[in-house]
Protein backbone atom coordinates (compact mmCIF):
# COMPACT_ATOMS: atom_id res chain seq x y z
CA UNK A 1 0.00 0.00 0.00
CA UNK A 2 1.41 3.32 -0.93
CA UNK A 3 0.11 5.23 2.05
CA UNK A 4 0.74 8.93 2.43
CA UNK A 5 0.00 10.72 5.67
CA UNK A 6 -0.75 14.39 6.08
CA UNK A 7 2.35 16.54 6.63
CA UNK A 8 1.55 17.02 10.31
CA UNK A 9 1.39 13.32 11.09
CA UNK A 10 4.55 11.73 12.47
CA UNK A 11 4.67 8.24 13.91
CA UNK A 12 7.22 6.62 16.21
CA UNK A 13 9.22 3.70 14.86
CA UNK A 14 8.09 0.14 15.53
CA UNK A 15 10.85 -1.40 13.41
CA UNK A 16 12.14 -3.89 15.95
CA UNK A 17 8.86 -5.09 17.39
CA UNK A 18 6.54 -7.81 16.16
CA UNK A 19 3.15 -7.98 17.75
CA UNK A 20 0.22 -10.38 18.19
CA UNK A 21 -3.25 -10.69 16.75
CA UNK A 22 -5.55 -7.69 16.96
CA UNK A 23 -8.68 -9.07 15.36
CA UNK A 24 -10.42 -12.41 15.28
CA UNK A 25 -13.13 -11.53 12.80
CA UNK A 26 -13.44 -12.97 9.31
CA UNK A 27 -14.84 -11.01 6.37
CA UNK A 28 -18.22 -10.86 4.70
CA UNK A 29 -19.47 -13.54 2.36
CA UNK A 30 -19.04 -13.11 -1.40
CA UNK A 31 -17.54 -15.12 -4.21
CA UNK A 32 -14.09 -14.06 -3.03
CA UNK A 33 -14.54 -13.81 0.73
CA UNK A 34 -15.30 -15.62 3.95
CA UNK A 35 -18.07 -15.65 6.51
CA UNK A 36 -17.96 -13.63 9.69
CA UNK A 37 -17.12 -16.09 12.42
CA UNK A 38 -14.58 -15.72 15.21
CA UNK A 39 -11.37 -17.63 14.84
CA UNK A 40 -10.34 -19.75 17.77
CA UNK A 41 -7.35 -17.75 18.90
CA UNK A 42 -5.91 -17.58 22.35
CA UNK A 43 -5.44 -14.34 24.24
CA UNK A 44 -2.39 -12.54 22.85
CA UNK A 45 0.86 -12.26 24.74
CA UNK A 46 2.98 -9.16 24.33
CA UNK A 47 6.42 -10.20 23.16
CA UNK A 48 9.26 -8.86 21.08
CA UNK A 49 10.98 -11.10 18.57
CA UNK A 50 14.77 -11.09 18.97
CA UNK A 51 17.58 -13.36 17.91
CA UNK A 52 18.50 -16.22 20.21
CA UNK A 53 21.78 -14.89 21.43
CA UNK A 54 24.24 -12.13 20.70
CA UNK A 55 27.12 -14.57 21.19
CA UNK A 56 25.86 -17.63 19.32
CA UNK A 57 24.24 -18.32 15.99
CA UNK A 58 20.55 -19.22 16.08
CA UNK A 59 19.58 -22.71 14.96
CA UNK A 60 17.22 -23.27 12.03
CA UNK A 61 15.59 -26.67 11.56
CA UNK A 62 14.78 -27.41 7.91
CA UNK A 63 12.23 -30.23 8.06
CA UNK A 64 11.61 -30.65 4.31
CA UNK A 65 13.79 -30.40 1.23
CA UNK A 66 14.83 -26.83 0.43
CA UNK A 67 16.78 -25.44 -2.54
CA UNK A 68 20.53 -25.03 -2.11
CA UNK A 69 20.40 -21.27 -2.68
CA UNK A 70 18.10 -20.91 0.31
CA UNK A 71 20.23 -23.19 2.46
CA UNK A 72 23.32 -21.14 1.61
CA UNK A 73 21.60 -17.95 2.76
CA UNK A 74 20.56 -19.59 6.02
CA UNK A 75 24.06 -20.92 6.70
CA UNK A 76 25.53 -17.42 6.48
CA UNK A 77 23.51 -16.41 9.53
CA UNK A 78 22.52 -19.56 11.42
CA UNK A 79 23.34 -23.13 12.24
CA UNK A 80 21.21 -25.22 9.87
CA UNK A 81 19.89 -28.68 10.76
CA UNK A 82 18.39 -30.47 7.74
CA UNK A 83 16.32 -33.32 9.16
CA UNK A 84 13.68 -34.61 6.75
CA UNK A 85 10.72 -36.96 7.22
CA UNK A 86 10.53 -36.45 10.98
CA UNK A 87 7.67 -38.08 12.84
CA UNK A 88 5.53 -35.76 14.99
CA UNK A 89 7.29 -37.10 18.08
CA UNK A 90 10.75 -36.54 16.59
CA UNK A 91 9.83 -33.00 15.56
CA UNK A 92 8.61 -32.18 19.07
CA UNK A 93 11.87 -33.52 20.49
CA UNK A 94 14.16 -31.53 18.19
CA UNK A 95 12.22 -28.27 18.26
CA UNK A 96 13.28 -27.31 21.78
CA UNK A 97 16.80 -26.76 20.42
CA UNK A 98 15.73 -24.57 17.50
CA UNK A 99 15.00 -20.88 16.98
CA UNK A 100 13.34 -21.28 13.59
CA UNK A 101 11.61 -24.03 11.62
CA UNK A 102 11.17 -24.23 7.85
CA UNK A 103 8.59 -26.61 6.35
CA UNK A 104 6.74 -27.18 3.11
CA UNK A 105 3.24 -28.68 3.02
CA UNK A 106 4.08 -32.14 4.34
CA UNK A 107 4.98 -31.27 7.94
CA UNK A 108 2.21 -30.47 10.41
CA UNK A 109 3.27 -27.72 12.81
CA UNK A 110 0.76 -28.37 15.56
CA UNK A 111 0.13 -26.83 18.95
CA UNK A 112 2.24 -29.62 20.43
CA UNK A 113 5.22 -28.40 18.42
CA UNK A 114 4.95 -24.89 19.86
CA UNK A 115 4.42 -26.23 23.37
CA UNK A 116 7.44 -28.51 23.01
CA UNK A 117 9.67 -25.61 21.94
CA UNK A 118 9.67 -24.24 25.47
CA UNK A 119 9.38 -20.71 24.11
CA UNK A 120 12.56 -20.89 22.03
CA UNK A 121 10.89 -21.21 18.62
CA UNK A 122 10.57 -17.70 17.22
CA UNK A 123 9.84 -18.16 13.52
CA UNK A 124 8.10 -20.76 11.37
CA UNK A 125 8.77 -20.39 7.65
CA UNK A 126 6.41 -22.03 5.16
CA UNK A 127 8.26 -22.56 1.86
CA UNK A 128 5.20 -21.88 -0.28
CA UNK A 129 1.89 -20.06 0.00
CA UNK A 130 -0.63 -22.17 1.94
CA UNK A 131 -0.34 -22.30 5.72
CA UNK A 132 -3.05 -24.91 6.41
CA UNK A 133 -0.47 -27.15 8.08
CA UNK A 134 0.54 -24.51 10.66
CA UNK A 135 -1.54 -23.84 13.79
CA UNK A 136 -1.62 -20.04 13.57
CA UNK A 137 -3.50 -19.58 16.83
CA UNK A 138 -0.88 -21.59 18.71
CA UNK A 139 1.91 -19.71 16.96
CA UNK A 140 0.49 -16.35 18.02
CA UNK A 141 -0.14 -17.53 21.57
CA UNK A 142 3.48 -18.65 21.85
CA UNK A 143 4.87 -15.45 20.38
CA UNK A 144 6.04 -17.18 17.21
CA UNK A 145 5.96 -15.39 13.87
CA UNK A 146 4.80 -17.35 10.81
CA UNK A 147 6.06 -16.26 7.39
CA UNK A 148 5.50 -17.71 3.93
CA UNK A 149 6.83 -17.32 0.37
CA UNK A 150 3.87 -16.14 -1.70
CA UNK A 151 5.48 -14.72 -4.84
CA UNK A 152 8.20 -17.05 -6.08
CA UNK A 153 5.96 -19.72 -7.60
CA UNK A 154 3.56 -17.45 -9.52
CA UNK A 155 4.97 -18.14 -12.98
CA UNK A 156 5.32 -21.86 -12.29
CA UNK A 157 1.67 -22.15 -11.25
CA UNK A 158 0.53 -20.19 -14.31
CA UNK A 159 2.62 -22.34 -16.64
CA UNK A 160 1.21 -25.50 -15.10
CA UNK A 161 -2.30 -24.18 -15.58
CA UNK A 162 -1.60 -23.61 -19.28
CA UNK A 163 0.05 -27.04 -19.53
CA UNK A 164 -3.07 -28.70 -18.14
CA UNK A 165 -5.28 -26.57 -20.39
CA UNK A 166 -3.50 -27.65 -23.58
CA UNK A 167 -3.03 -31.26 -22.48
CA UNK A 168 -6.73 -31.53 -21.69
CA UNK A 169 -7.81 -29.95 -24.97
CA UNK A 170 -5.73 -32.45 -26.96
CA UNK A 171 -6.28 -35.53 -24.73
CA UNK A 172 -2.53 -35.89 -24.19
CA UNK A 173 -2.66 -37.92 -20.97
CA UNK A 174 -5.35 -40.31 -22.20
CA UNK A 175 -3.66 -40.83 -25.58
CA UNK A 176 -0.31 -41.44 -23.89
CA UNK A 177 -1.82 -44.12 -21.63
CA UNK A 178 -3.55 -45.71 -24.62
CA UNK A 179 -0.38 -45.98 -26.70
CA UNK A 180 1.56 -47.39 -23.77
CA UNK A 181 -1.18 -50.01 -23.39
CA UNK A 182 -0.46 -51.15 -26.95
CA UNK A 183 -3.39 -49.38 -28.61
CA UNK A 184 -3.50 -46.97 -31.56
CA UNK A 185 -6.77 -45.03 -31.32
CA UNK A 186 -6.37 -41.83 -33.30
CA UNK A 187 -10.09 -41.31 -33.84
CA UNK A 188 -10.90 -41.66 -30.15
CA UNK A 189 -8.65 -38.81 -29.05
CA UNK A 190 -9.62 -36.03 -31.42
CA UNK A 191 -9.21 -32.80 -29.45
CA UNK A 192 -10.44 -29.22 -29.64
CA UNK A 193 -8.62 -26.08 -30.72
CA UNK A 194 -7.94 -23.21 -28.33
CA UNK A 195 -7.91 -20.44 -30.94
CA UNK A 196 -11.03 -18.31 -30.71
CA UNK A 197 -12.35 -20.11 -27.63
CA UNK A 198 -13.42 -18.15 -24.55
CA UNK A 199 -11.43 -18.72 -21.36
CA UNK A 200 -12.92 -17.49 -18.08
CA UNK A 201 -10.22 -16.80 -15.49
CA UNK A 202 -11.93 -16.99 -12.10
CA UNK A 203 -9.73 -14.93 -9.80
CA UNK A 204 -7.55 -12.29 -11.45
CA UNK A 205 -4.66 -12.12 -9.00
CA UNK A 206 -1.01 -12.87 -9.71
CA UNK A 207 -1.46 -16.37 -11.09
CA UNK A 208 -4.75 -15.66 -12.81
CA UNK A 209 -3.37 -12.64 -14.67
CA UNK A 210 -0.31 -14.62 -15.79
CA UNK A 211 -2.57 -17.39 -17.10
CA UNK A 212 -4.57 -14.76 -18.97
CA UNK A 213 -1.43 -13.36 -20.62
CA UNK A 214 -0.41 -16.78 -21.86
CA UNK A 215 -3.91 -17.70 -23.02
CA UNK A 216 -4.07 -14.49 -25.06
CA UNK A 217 -0.86 -15.60 -26.74
CA UNK A 218 -2.59 -18.84 -27.72
CA UNK A 219 -5.29 -16.89 -29.52
CA UNK A 220 -8.00 -17.30 -26.89
CA UNK A 221 -10.61 -14.70 -25.98
CA UNK A 222 -10.09 -14.14 -22.25
CA UNK A 223 -12.65 -12.87 -19.77
CA UNK A 224 -12.15 -12.74 -16.01
CA UNK A 225 -14.21 -12.55 -12.87
CA UNK A 226 -12.80 -10.88 -9.79
CA UNK A 227 -14.93 -8.15 -8.19
CA UNK A 228 -11.89 -6.34 -6.86
CA UNK A 229 -9.40 -6.65 -9.71
CA UNK A 230 -8.23 -3.25 -10.99
CA UNK A 231 -9.89 -2.59 -14.34
CA UNK A 232 -6.78 -0.93 -15.76
CA UNK A 233 -4.69 -4.05 -15.07
CA UNK A 234 -7.22 -6.18 -16.94
CA UNK A 235 -7.38 -3.73 -19.85
CA UNK A 236 -3.59 -3.69 -20.12
CA UNK A 237 -3.66 -7.43 -20.77
CA UNK A 238 -6.66 -7.23 -23.07
CA UNK A 239 -9.00 -8.97 -20.66
CA UNK A 240 -12.65 -8.12 -20.05
CA UNK A 241 -13.88 -8.18 -16.44
CA UNK A 242 -17.38 -9.69 -16.15
CA UNK A 243 -19.74 -10.92 -13.43
CA UNK A 244 -19.62 -14.44 -12.02
CA UNK A 245 -22.82 -15.58 -13.75
CA UNK A 246 -21.72 -14.26 -17.14
CA UNK A 247 -18.28 -15.81 -16.81
CA UNK A 248 -19.46 -19.36 -16.15
CA UNK A 249 -22.31 -19.14 -18.68
CA UNK A 250 -20.25 -18.00 -21.66
CA UNK A 251 -16.92 -19.77 -21.17
CA UNK A 252 -15.65 -22.66 -23.27
CA UNK A 253 -12.85 -23.14 -20.72
CA UNK A 254 -12.78 -22.14 -17.04
CA UNK A 255 -9.52 -21.74 -15.11
CA UNK A 256 -9.81 -21.39 -11.32
CA UNK A 257 -7.46 -19.08 -9.40
CA UNK A 258 -9.52 -17.94 -6.40
CA UNK A 259 -8.55 -18.46 -2.74
CA UNK A 260 -10.26 -21.16 -0.70
CA UNK A 261 -12.49 -19.50 1.88
CA UNK A 262 -15.80 -20.53 3.45
CA UNK A 263 -17.58 -18.51 0.76
CA UNK A 264 -15.65 -20.01 -2.18
CA UNK A 265 -15.77 -23.56 -0.81
CA UNK A 266 -17.55 -25.71 -3.41
CA UNK A 267 -18.47 -22.62 -5.41
CA UNK A 268 -18.54 -24.86 -8.49
CA UNK A 269 -21.48 -27.02 -7.46
CA UNK A 270 -24.55 -28.61 -9.04
CA UNK A 271 -26.34 -25.27 -9.24
CA UNK A 272 -23.50 -23.49 -11.02
CA UNK A 273 -22.58 -26.43 -13.26
CA UNK A 274 -26.16 -26.29 -14.56
CA UNK A 275 -25.58 -22.68 -15.68
CA UNK A 276 -22.52 -23.52 -17.77
CA UNK A 277 -22.27 -24.00 -21.50
CA UNK A 278 -22.61 -27.69 -22.41
CA UNK A 279 -19.16 -29.11 -23.09
CA UNK A 280 -17.24 -26.65 -20.92
CA UNK A 281 -13.73 -27.66 -19.84
CA UNK A 282 -12.37 -26.83 -16.37
CA UNK A 283 -8.81 -26.38 -15.06
CA UNK A 284 -7.96 -26.06 -11.36
CA UNK A 285 -4.46 -25.29 -10.10
CA UNK A 286 -5.71 -23.19 -7.15
CA UNK A 287 -7.32 -25.04 -4.24
CA UNK A 288 -9.20 -28.34 -4.42
CA UNK A 289 -12.02 -27.27 -2.13
CA UNK A 290 -13.41 -24.65 -4.52
CA UNK A 291 -14.98 -27.50 -6.54
CA UNK A 292 -17.66 -29.84 -5.22
CA UNK A 293 -15.93 -32.97 -6.48
CA UNK A 294 -19.03 -35.18 -6.35
CA UNK A 295 -20.97 -32.56 -8.31
CA UNK A 296 -18.17 -32.41 -10.86
CA UNK A 297 -18.44 -36.17 -11.42
CA UNK A 298 -22.17 -35.77 -12.01
CA UNK A 299 -21.55 -32.91 -14.45
CA UNK A 300 -18.96 -34.99 -16.32
CA UNK A 301 -21.31 -37.97 -16.54
CA UNK A 302 -24.11 -35.71 -17.81
CA UNK A 303 -21.90 -34.16 -20.46
CA UNK A 304 -22.25 -30.65 -19.04
CA UNK A 305 -18.51 -30.66 -18.36
CA UNK A 306 -16.63 -32.29 -21.22
CA UNK A 307 -13.29 -32.52 -19.44
CA UNK A 308 -11.49 -31.43 -16.29
CA UNK A 309 -7.78 -31.02 -15.56
CA UNK A 310 -6.97 -30.93 -11.86
CA UNK A 311 -3.77 -30.36 -9.92
CA UNK A 312 -5.39 -29.90 -6.51
CA UNK A 313 -7.99 -31.85 -4.54
CA UNK A 314 -10.13 -31.51 -1.44
CA UNK A 315 -8.14 -34.30 0.22
CA UNK A 316 -4.53 -34.79 -0.80
CA UNK A 317 -3.57 -37.35 -1.78
CA UNK A 318 -7.07 -38.28 -2.97
CA UNK A 319 -8.46 -41.78 -2.28
CA UNK A 320 -7.27 -44.40 -4.76
CA UNK A 321 -10.87 -45.38 -5.56
CA UNK A 322 -11.96 -41.78 -6.22
CA UNK A 323 -14.52 -41.68 -9.05
CA UNK A 324 -13.19 -38.28 -10.04
CA UNK A 325 -9.58 -39.45 -10.34
CA UNK A 326 -10.58 -42.54 -12.30
CA UNK A 327 -12.92 -40.70 -14.68
CA UNK A 328 -11.78 -41.08 -18.28
CA UNK A 329 -12.37 -37.40 -19.03
CA UNK A 330 -10.26 -36.12 -16.15
CA UNK A 331 -6.53 -35.32 -16.32
CA UNK A 332 -4.78 -35.16 -12.95
CA UNK A 333 -1.38 -34.23 -11.53
CA UNK A 334 -0.18 -34.52 -7.89
CA UNK A 335 -0.14 -30.82 -6.90
CA UNK A 336 2.72 -29.84 -9.19
CA UNK A 337 1.81 -26.18 -9.60
CA UNK A 338 5.00 -24.90 -7.98
CA UNK A 339 7.18 -27.81 -8.99
CA UNK A 340 9.77 -26.33 -11.31
CA UNK A 341 13.45 -26.11 -10.49
CA UNK A 342 13.33 -22.33 -10.84
CA UNK A 343 10.30 -21.96 -8.58
CA UNK A 344 11.77 -24.25 -5.95
CA UNK A 345 14.96 -22.18 -5.84
CA UNK A 346 12.96 -18.95 -5.76
CA UNK A 347 10.80 -20.19 -2.90
CA UNK A 348 13.90 -21.33 -1.03
CA UNK A 349 15.53 -17.92 -1.31
CA UNK A 350 12.33 -16.04 -0.44
CA UNK A 351 11.64 -18.07 2.70
CA UNK A 352 15.28 -18.01 3.80
CA UNK A 353 15.37 -14.21 3.55
CA UNK A 354 12.12 -13.92 5.50
CA UNK A 355 13.30 -16.24 8.29
CA UNK A 356 16.70 -14.57 8.62
CA UNK A 357 15.11 -11.12 8.67
CA UNK A 358 12.66 -12.17 11.37
CA UNK A 359 15.43 -13.66 13.51
CA UNK A 360 17.21 -10.32 13.25
CA UNK A 361 14.10 -8.64 14.64
CA UNK A 362 13.04 -7.01 11.38
CA UNK A 363 9.43 -6.62 10.28
CA UNK A 364 8.48 -9.33 7.80
CA UNK A 365 6.47 -8.31 4.73
CA UNK A 366 5.19 -11.88 4.31
CA UNK A 367 4.05 -12.47 7.89
CA UNK A 368 0.74 -14.35 8.01
CA UNK A 369 -0.11 -14.20 11.69
CA UNK A 370 -1.05 -10.82 13.12
CA UNK A 371 1.49 -8.83 15.12
CA UNK A 372 1.33 -7.45 18.65
CA UNK A 373 1.41 -3.89 19.90
CA UNK A 374 2.61 -2.67 23.30
CA UNK A 375 0.02 -3.28 25.97
CA UNK A 376 -0.49 0.39 26.85
CA UNK A 377 -1.11 1.34 23.21
CA UNK A 378 -3.47 -1.55 22.56
CA UNK A 379 -5.51 -0.83 25.70
CA UNK A 380 -6.26 2.71 24.58
CA UNK A 381 -6.75 1.97 20.89
CA UNK A 382 -8.53 -1.38 21.08
CA UNK A 383 -12.10 -0.12 20.47
CA UNK A 384 -10.83 2.15 17.68
CA UNK A 385 -8.94 -0.77 16.15
CA UNK A 386 -12.23 -2.66 15.98
CA UNK A 387 -13.98 0.42 14.58
CA UNK A 388 -11.31 0.85 11.91
CA UNK A 389 -11.56 -2.73 10.69
CA UNK A 390 -15.37 -2.69 10.62
CA UNK A 391 -15.50 0.58 8.72
CA UNK A 392 -13.16 -0.90 6.12
CA UNK A 393 -15.22 -4.08 5.94
CA UNK A 394 -18.48 -2.13 5.68
CA UNK A 395 -17.14 0.23 3.02
CA UNK A 396 -15.92 -2.55 0.75
CA UNK A 397 -19.29 -4.31 0.97
CA UNK A 398 -20.88 -1.19 -0.47
CA UNK A 399 -18.71 -1.39 -3.59
CA UNK A 400 -20.49 -2.84 -6.60
CA UNK A 401 -19.00 -6.01 -8.04
CA UNK A 402 -16.49 -5.32 -10.79
CA UNK A 403 -15.40 -1.96 -9.35
CA UNK A 404 -11.74 -2.16 -8.44
CA UNK A 405 -10.91 -0.46 -5.12
CA UNK A 406 -7.77 1.58 -5.78
CA UNK A 407 -7.99 4.84 -3.82
CA UNK A 408 -9.05 5.12 -0.18
CA UNK A 409 -8.86 8.20 2.02
CA UNK A 410 -8.95 7.88 5.79
CA UNK A 411 -9.62 10.86 8.03
CA UNK A 412 -8.88 10.77 11.76
CA UNK A 413 -10.50 13.48 13.89
CA UNK A 414 -8.90 14.11 17.28
CA UNK A 415 -8.34 16.82 19.83
CA UNK A 416 -4.81 15.58 20.46
CA UNK A 417 -1.61 16.81 18.87
CA UNK A 418 -0.62 14.90 15.73
CA UNK A 419 2.46 13.37 17.38
CA UNK A 420 0.36 11.74 20.09
CA UNK A 421 -1.20 9.10 17.85
CA UNK A 422 0.46 6.39 15.75
CA UNK A 423 -2.14 5.60 13.09
CA UNK A 424 -0.32 2.72 11.42
CA UNK A 425 -2.20 0.23 13.55
CA UNK A 426 -5.55 1.78 12.58
CA UNK A 427 -4.55 2.00 8.93
CA UNK A 428 -3.56 -1.67 9.00
CA UNK A 429 -6.96 -2.64 10.38
CA UNK A 430 -8.78 -0.56 7.76
CA UNK A 431 -6.65 -2.31 5.16
CA UNK A 432 -7.53 -5.63 6.75
CA UNK A 433 -11.23 -4.83 6.48
CA UNK A 434 -10.87 -3.74 2.86
CA UNK A 435 -8.74 -6.64 1.64
CA UNK A 436 -9.53 -9.76 3.67
CA UNK A 437 -12.96 -10.22 2.03
CA UNK A 438 -11.20 -10.72 -1.33
CA UNK A 439 -8.19 -12.72 -0.21
CA UNK A 440 -7.17 -15.62 1.99
CA UNK A 441 -4.15 -13.59 3.16
CA UNK A 442 -4.10 -12.47 6.78
CA UNK A 443 -3.62 -8.69 6.86
CA UNK A 444 -1.93 -7.12 9.87
CA UNK A 445 0.48 -4.41 10.97
CA UNK A 446 3.38 -6.33 9.49
CA UNK A 447 2.02 -7.04 6.02
CA UNK A 448 -0.71 -4.43 5.48
CA UNK A 449 1.38 -2.07 3.35
CA UNK A 450 2.86 -4.95 1.36
CA UNK A 451 -0.52 -6.58 0.75
CA UNK A 452 -2.20 -3.34 -0.32
CA UNK A 453 0.66 -2.43 -2.64
CA UNK A 454 0.46 -5.82 -4.32
CA UNK A 455 -3.21 -5.13 -5.05
CA UNK A 456 -2.69 -1.61 -6.33
CA UNK A 457 -4.49 -0.07 -3.34
CA UNK A 458 -3.41 3.41 -2.28
CA UNK A 459 -4.49 4.70 1.12
CA UNK A 460 -3.98 8.32 2.09
CA UNK A 461 -4.45 9.64 5.62
CA UNK A 462 -5.50 13.01 6.97
CA UNK A 463 -5.58 14.32 10.53
CA UNK A 464 -8.27 16.81 11.53
CA UNK A 465 -7.86 18.54 14.88
CA UNK A 466 -11.22 19.34 16.51
CA UNK A 467 -12.48 20.29 19.96
CA UNK A 468 -13.09 17.21 22.06
CA UNK A 469 -12.04 15.21 25.07
CA UNK A 470 -8.25 14.84 25.46
CA UNK A 471 -8.97 11.55 27.24
CA UNK A 472 -10.02 10.02 23.91
CA UNK A 473 -7.37 9.32 21.28
CA UNK A 474 -9.94 9.87 18.51
CA UNK A 475 -13.32 11.50 18.04
CA UNK A 476 -14.21 9.73 14.79
CA UNK A 477 -12.79 7.88 11.77
CA UNK A 478 -14.01 8.43 8.23
CA UNK A 479 -13.32 6.10 5.27
CA UNK A 480 -13.88 7.21 1.68
CA UNK A 481 -13.49 5.04 -1.44
CA UNK A 482 -13.13 7.01 -4.67
CA UNK A 483 -13.81 6.14 -8.31
CA UNK A 484 -16.07 3.14 -7.72
CA UNK A 485 -19.70 2.26 -8.24
CA UNK A 486 -21.83 1.49 -5.20
CA UNK A 487 -24.43 -1.23 -4.77
CA UNK A 488 -26.14 1.19 -2.34
CA UNK A 489 -26.41 4.59 -4.00
CA UNK A 490 -27.15 6.37 -0.72
CA UNK A 491 -23.60 5.60 0.42
CA UNK A 492 -22.30 8.01 -2.21
CA UNK A 493 -21.48 11.40 -0.71
CA UNK A 494 -22.01 14.75 -2.41
CA UNK A 495 -18.42 14.55 -3.66
CA UNK A 496 -19.11 11.26 -5.46
CA UNK A 497 -17.29 8.84 -3.14
CA UNK A 498 -18.49 6.02 -0.95
CA UNK A 499 -18.26 7.47 2.55
CA UNK A 500 -18.76 5.86 5.96
CA UNK A 501 -17.97 7.39 9.32
CA UNK A 502 -17.92 6.04 12.85
CA UNK A 503 -16.95 6.65 16.44
CA UNK A 504 -16.70 4.78 19.73
CA UNK A 505 -19.45 5.07 22.37
CA UNK A 506 -18.91 3.43 25.74
CA UNK A 507 -16.27 1.19 24.21
CA UNK A 508 -18.53 0.04 21.35
CA UNK A 509 -17.92 0.99 17.68
CA UNK A 510 -20.83 2.88 16.10
CA UNK A 511 -21.62 3.81 12.51
CA UNK A 512 -22.64 7.47 12.46
CA UNK A 513 -22.77 8.41 8.79
CA UNK A 514 -23.46 6.67 5.48
CA UNK A 515 -22.98 8.96 2.50
CA UNK A 516 -24.77 12.16 3.50
CA UNK A 517 -27.16 10.48 5.96
CA UNK A 518 -26.53 10.55 9.70
CA UNK A 519 -27.37 7.36 11.60
CA UNK A 520 -26.44 5.80 14.94
CA UNK A 521 -25.77 2.11 14.55
CA UNK A 522 -23.82 -0.28 16.76
CA UNK A 523 -21.33 -2.07 14.48
CA UNK A 524 -21.99 -5.65 15.50
CA UNK A 525 -23.69 -8.64 13.96
CA UNK A 526 -25.48 -7.94 10.69
CA UNK A 527 -27.07 -4.76 9.39
CA UNK A 528 -29.74 -4.01 6.80
CA UNK A 529 -29.49 -0.52 5.30
CA UNK A 530 -32.61 0.77 3.54
CA UNK A 531 -33.11 4.04 1.67
CA UNK A 532 -36.74 5.02 1.85
CA UNK A 533 -39.26 7.78 1.89
CA UNK A 534 -39.70 8.80 5.52
CA UNK A 535 -43.30 7.96 6.42
CA UNK A 536 -45.26 6.35 9.27
CA UNK A 537 -45.24 2.58 9.62
CA UNK A 538 -41.92 1.80 7.92
CA UNK A 539 -40.27 0.38 11.02
CA UNK A 540 -43.33 -1.76 11.68
CA UNK A 541 -43.49 -3.12 8.12
CA UNK A 542 -39.87 -4.19 8.04
CA UNK A 543 -39.98 -5.48 11.62
CA UNK A 544 -43.03 -7.60 10.82
CA UNK A 545 -41.31 -9.22 7.83
CA UNK A 546 -38.31 -10.13 9.96
CA UNK A 547 -40.47 -11.24 12.88
CA UNK A 548 -42.41 -13.67 10.71
CA UNK A 549 -39.13 -15.46 10.03
CA UNK A 550 -38.10 -15.33 13.70
CA UNK A 551 -35.22 -12.96 12.92
CA UNK A 552 -34.53 -10.91 16.02
CA UNK A 553 -34.04 -7.15 15.57
CA UNK A 554 -31.37 -5.81 17.92
CA UNK A 555 -31.71 -2.11 17.04
CA UNK A 556 -33.10 0.34 14.51
CA UNK A 557 -31.96 3.82 13.58
CA UNK A 558 -33.31 6.28 11.00
CA UNK A 559 -31.35 9.16 9.53
CA UNK A 560 -33.34 11.58 7.40
CA UNK A 561 -32.88 14.80 5.49
CA UNK A 562 -36.23 16.19 6.67
CA UNK A 563 -39.62 14.81 7.80
CA UNK A 564 -41.27 12.73 5.04
CA UNK A 565 -38.26 13.18 2.77
CA UNK A 566 -35.43 10.80 1.93
CA UNK A 567 -34.15 8.72 4.85
CA UNK A 568 -31.81 5.83 5.58
CA UNK A 569 -32.97 3.18 8.04
CA UNK A 570 -30.38 0.90 9.65
CA UNK A 571 -31.64 -2.35 11.18
CA UNK A 572 -29.45 -4.62 13.28
CA UNK A 573 -30.36 -8.31 13.20
CA UNK A 574 -29.09 -11.26 15.23
CA UNK A 575 -29.75 -13.82 12.49
CA UNK A 576 -29.31 -13.74 8.73
CA UNK A 577 -32.65 -13.24 6.97
CA UNK A 578 -33.54 -15.54 4.10
CA UNK A 579 -33.40 -14.36 0.50
CA UNK A 580 -37.18 -14.39 0.46
CA UNK A 581 -37.41 -12.05 3.46
CA UNK A 582 -34.85 -9.67 1.97
CA UNK A 583 -36.81 -9.63 -1.27
CA UNK A 584 -40.01 -8.80 0.63
CA UNK A 585 -38.21 -5.91 2.32
CA UNK A 586 -37.07 -4.67 -1.06
CA UNK A 587 -40.64 -4.91 -2.36
CA UNK A 588 -42.02 -2.52 0.27
CA UNK A 589 -43.18 0.40 -1.92
CA UNK A 590 -41.50 3.18 0.05
CA UNK A 591 -38.11 1.40 0.09
CA UNK A 592 -36.07 2.52 -2.91
CA UNK A 593 -32.94 0.42 -2.27
CA UNK A 594 -31.42 -1.75 0.43
CA UNK A 595 -28.28 -3.73 1.17
CA UNK A 596 -27.52 -6.51 3.68
CA UNK A 597 -24.13 -6.23 5.41
CA UNK A 598 -22.17 -8.62 7.62
CA UNK A 599 -19.54 -7.23 9.92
Amino acid sequence: MAASASPTLRTPSLRNSLFSSLSSKLPLPSAFSVNLRPRSVAAPRFVVLVSASLNAKPTVLVAEKLGEAGLDLLKEFANVDCSYNLSPEELCTKISLCDALIVRSGTKVSREVFESSGGRLKVVGRAGVGIDNVDLAAATEHGCLVVNAPTANTVAAAEHGIALLTAMARNVAQADASVKAGKWQRNKYVGVSLVGKTLAVMGFGKVGSEVARRAKGLGMHVIAHDPYAPADRARAIGVELVGFEEAIATADFISLHMPLTPATSKILNDENFAKMKKGVRIVNVARGGVIDEEALVRALDAGIVAQAALDVFTVEPPPKDSKLIQHENVTVTPHLGASTMEAQEGVAVEIAEAVVGALKGELAATAVNAPMVPAEVLTELKPFVELAEKLGRLAVQLVAGGSGVKTVKVTYASSRAPDDLDTRLLRAMITKGLIEPISSVFVNLVNADFTAKQRGLRITEERVIIDGSPEKPLEYIQVQIANVESKFASAISDSGEIKVEGLVKDGVPHLTKVGSFEVDVSLEGSIILCRQVDQPGMIGKVGSILGEENVNVSFMSVGRIAPRKQAVMAIGVDEQPSKESLKRIGDVPAIEEFVFLKL
